[in-house]
C-alpha cells in the first residue's frame, strides 16, 4: 500500500527505476539536484533542470507546468551520488504567482515503473516561499529510501541553490528561469473552455486561410499518462484531483505533463482559428433525467444520463466517470477488508503458537477454529458488500451502454449502423473497457477526451496475462487490426475534413488489415513503403509541426503556404523501426513530443524489443505514448488506489461489415466536403 509521508518521514524503495509524479494546479518548475556522501552539489553539472533536462539515471521536465513526471534509475547514477534532491519552483517572470502559498498544495507520488504508488507527500504549510526541496531519496547501507522534506526558502531558486553549496547558484537560477521563459514562449495556448450553449470547437481569434479545422486542444487530462508499462487510463473527471491520457474514461490518459501547454507570453501575437464555418451550436439542454423514485427497502433504479452536463453527451460523460470511480472505491474496499481479515486471523493464529499450552491439544485446535471461522465471516461480509455495490453498477452498465453516443458506443451498438458524419468533435472516444478481477462481468468504457493529448502505442509484443493469445505474428495482425479500429473511429467520430490519417507500412506487412482504410479512400494517400517513403511522410509532417508552431508564436496566420490542410493528423507507424534510420528516428521523437500540441498525432504499432538495439534513446518516446494493447492486459493504473485493470481493445466483431460501411460514408463526407 502507499506510504503517506508527513515531513520528515521516510521510506524505503522497493525498486531503483521509478519516476516522481508532481501535481500543483498551477504551472512551476521541477528539477533535481545530486549530491555526494556530505550532501555537496558539486557543480551545474549535478543539477538537472529545464535548460538541461537530462543527467546520467536522471530525466527532470524541460519546462514550466502544472503536473510532471521526473524519471529516475538509481542505478544509473554516478558511483559518487548518495542523495538526489527534488525540487519544484514558481517560475519568475510570466505574470503567475510568486509564492506557494498563493496556489494549491502541490502533490509529490513516487511511483514503481508498474505506476503503483510507493509513497505520497502533500506540501502543506508553505506560505510565502517561492521554492521547496519536496523530496530527498538517499542512499543508506546499500539501500535507497524517499525522505519528505518540505523545506521551503522565500529567496526561490538562488536561495535554495546556494543552501545547497553550489557557489554559481544565482547565475544557475537565472539560466533556469530564462529556460522556462523560453519554454513558455514556444508553448502553445490551451483553448478556452466550453461555453454554455454546448459548442466545443477549438477557436482562437486570428483567421487562417482555406477551411478553418480544429488542429488541436486541450481537455481535462491524464489517465494519464505516462507512461511506462502501468499506466494511468483515463485522464481527471470532473472533481478528480490527478492528471491522465493518462488519461480514465476521459483519460491521465494524459501527454507527458513536461509537454503540458501554458498561456502564452505577453508577447506573442495572435493564433489561427480554427473552427469549421458549418459547425453548428445548440442551445442548453433541457435538465437530465431523473430516475423514477425507488420502492421502499429497494435501491434507485438507475437512468441514463443523470449525471450533470450542459448536454446529454457531457453528463453520459461524466455518468460513465463516476461509475469507474464507483467500481474503483467499492473494489479498494472489499480488497482492504480482506486484508484487514487476513491480517487479524495470522495475529490471533500467531497467539496461540505463541502460548506452549495451547499448541497442541483441543484448546489449539478450537482457537485456530474459532480464528478462521472469524476470518471467514469478515470475508463473507466484505463479498457481500461488493456484491450488492457490483448489481447496482451492473445494472446501470446496462442502461448506460445502450444509451452512448456514436463515439462512446462499442462496434457492436445499432447506432453505428444509422451512421452520419458528425458537425461536432465530442468531447472524448472509447478507445475500450476496463474491468478488475472481482468484476469479470462488469466493465466500464475507456474515454479518452478530445483532441487527443498524446499518442498511442499499440504493443504488438506478448501480454502479461496468462491465457492470452502467445503467438507473435497473430498479436502482430491483431494490434494492425487495432489499430485500423481506434483510427477508422476517429475518422468517424470528427466533422468531415477535420481529421486525415496517414499511414507508413514500411515492409507492407500490414497491407491485409488495412485494405479497409486504403479501399475505401480514407487515407490522405497511400501507405507509405522502404526507407523514402518513411522519410517523405515524416519531413511533411514535421515540416507542418514547424510551420504552425512559427504561425503560432508569431501570431503570422496569413503566412501559412496557400492551400494548408488545417486539419489534424493521425500518423499510424508499422513495424517500427523497419525502414527507419537515425534521422528518421529523431523525428519520430519529435512528432510525438510536439505533434500534440498543434494536431498531429502519433499511433504506433510496434514491440519494444524489435527497437531495443537503440537502448535508453527511445526510452522518452515510449514514455509519451499510451501502451494499449491488441488483447486484454491488465497494464493501467489509476490514480487513486493503483488499481491493476484489465484492458479490453474495441474491435469490430467477427464478419460484421460496420467498419466497411461506416469507412464509406466517412469518404463520401470528405469527397462531399472537398468539392
Amino acid at each position: 500500500m502507499t506510504a503517506e509521508l508527513v515531513r520528515g518521514q521516510n521510506h524505503p524503495l522497493p525498486e531503483v527505476r521509478l519516476e516522481v509524479r508532481i501535481s500543483a494546479g498551477k504551472p512551476i518548475v521541477a528539477g533535481a539536484t545530486l549530491s555526494d556522501e556530505q550532501g555537496r552539489v558539486r557543480g551545474v553539472e549535478w543539477v538537472a533542470h529545464p535548460g538541461a533536462p537530462t543527467l546520467p539515471g536522471l530525466e527532470v521536465s524541460k519546462q514550466a507546468a502544472a503536473d510532471h513526471r521526473l524519471a529516475f534509475d538509481l542505478d544509473a547514477l554516478p558511483e559518487d551520488v548518495h542523495r538526489v534532491s527534488v525540487l519544484l519552483a514558481l517560475p519568475t517572470g510570466v505574470g503567475g504567482p510568486v509564492q506557494f502559498g498563493a496556489v494549491a498544495a502541490p502533490f509529490v507520488a513516487v511511483t514503481g515503473l508498474d505506476g503503483l504508488e510507493v509513497a505520497s507527500y502533500t506540501l502543506t504549510g508553505l506560505d510565502t516561499e517561492s521554492a521547496v526541496v519536496a523530496l530527498e531519496l538517499y542512499r543508506r547501507q546499500g539501500a535507497w529510501k524517499v525522505r519528505a522534506v518540505g523545506q521551503g526558502y522565500a529567496g526561490g531558486l538562488a536561495e535554495l541553490l546556494t543552501d545547497q553549496g553550489l557557489p554559481e547558484a544565482r547565475q544557475l537560477a537565472g539560466s533556469i528561469n530564462e529556460a522556462v521563459a523560453r519554454g513558455l514562449a514556444r508553448s502553445v495556448a490551451a483553448p478556452p473552455p466550453r461555453t454554455p450553449d454546448g459548442d466545443r470547437s477549438r477557436q482562437a481569434a486570428a483567421s487562417a486561410p482555406g477551411p478553418d479545422q480544429p488542429y488541436a486542444g486541450s481537455g481535462p487530462g491524464t489517465a494519464a499518462g505516462a507512461v511506462p508499462p502501468q499506466q494511468t487510463p483515463y485522464p481527471p473527471g470532473p472533481g478528480s484531483a490527478t492528471a491522465s491520457q493518462t488519461g480514465l474514461p476521459g483519460g491521465p490518459a494524459q501527454s507527458d505533463p513536461s509537454s503540458v501547454t501554458q498561456p502564452p507570453s505577453p508577447t506573442s501575437g495572435g493564433t489561427i482559428n480554427y473552427s469549421h464555418p458549418g459547425r453548428q451550436t445548440a442551445a442548453p439542454p433541457p435538465p437530465p433525467p431523473t430516475a423514477p423514485p425507488a420502492q421502499p427497502g429497494q435501491p434507485a433504479q438507475p437512468v441514463a444520463g443523470d449525471a450533470t452536463g450542459w448536454s446529454m453527451e457531457e453528463r453520459l460523460y461524466n455518468q460513465v466517470w463516476g461509475m469507474f470511480e464507483d467500481l474503483a472505491r467499492t473494489v479498494a474496499a472489499y480488497r482492504s477488508a480482506v486484508d484487514f481479515a487476513d491480517s487479524r486471523m495470522e495475529k490471533e493464529l500467531d497467539q496461540v503458537l505463541s502460548d506452549p499450552r495451547s499448541r497442541i491439544g483441543g484448546q489449539g485446535d478450537a482457537a485456530r477454529e474459532a480464528a478462521r471461522a472469524k476470518h471467514a465471516q469478515l470475508v463473507d461480509q466484505a463479498r457481500a458488500a461488493l456484491d450488492r455495490d457490483l448489481a447496482q453498477l451492473t445494472a446501470e452498465a446496462e442502461v448506460v451502454e445502450p444509451a452512448l453516443p456514436m463515439a462512446y458506443a462499442r462496434w457492436d451498438n445499432p447506432v453505428w449502423h444509422g451512421y452520419r458524419a458528425p458537425m461536432e468533435i465530442p468531447m472524448a472516444v472509447r478507445l475500450g473497457d476496463l474491468r478488475l478481477p472481482e468484476t469479470e462481468n462488469l466493465s466500464i468504457p475507456m474515454l479518452v477526451r478530445l483532441p487527443l493529448e498524446r499518442g498511442l502505442w499499440i504493443d504488438g509484443g506478448r501480454t502479461s496475462l496468462e491465457g492470452t493469445l502467445a503467438d507473435s505474428d497473430q498479436l502482430r495482425r491483431l494490434a494492425v487490426d487495432t489499430a485500423v479500429a481506434h483510427a477508422a473511429r476517429l475518422l468517424a467520430v470528427y466533422p468531415a475534413g477535420e481529421f486525415s490519417v496517414h499511414v507508413i507500412d514500411p515492409a507492407g506487412t500490414g497491407a491485409s488489415s488495412l485494405a479497409p482504410l486504403t479501399r475505401s479512400g480514407a487515407l490522405a494517400g497511400p501507405p507509405a513503403a522502404g526507407a523514402a517513403g518513411v522519410a517523405d511522410v515524416l519531413s511533411r509532417l514535421t515540416q507542418r509541426v514547424d510551420l504552425v508552431q512559427m504561425a503560432m508564436r508569431g501570431g503570422a496566420a496569413d503566412s501559412l503556404p496557400p492551400g494548408f490542410d488545417t486539419a489534424e493528423q493521425l500518423l499510424i507507424v508499422n513495424d517500427f523501426p523497419h525502414g527507419f534510420d537515425d534521422r528518421a528516428v529523431t523525428q519520430l521523437r519529435y512528432l510525438a513530443d510536439e505533434g500534440p500540441a498543434v494536431g498531429v498525432h502519433l499511433m504506433m504499432v510496434a514491440d519494444r524489443e524489435d527497437a531495443a538495439a537503440y537502448g535508453p534513446l527511445l526510452d522518452p518516446l515510449w514514455r509519451s505514448l499510451l501502451r494499449i494493447t491488441p488483447v486484454p492486459d491488465d497494464h493501467l493504473a489509476d490514480p487513486w488506489v493503483g488499481h491493476a485493470w484489465t484492458y479490453e481493445p474495441s474491435l469490430v466483431p467477427a464478419n460484421s461489415q460496420v467498419l466497411q460501411q461506416v469507412l464509406a460514408q466517412v469518404a463520401e463526407a470528405r469527397r462531399s466536403w472537398n468539392r
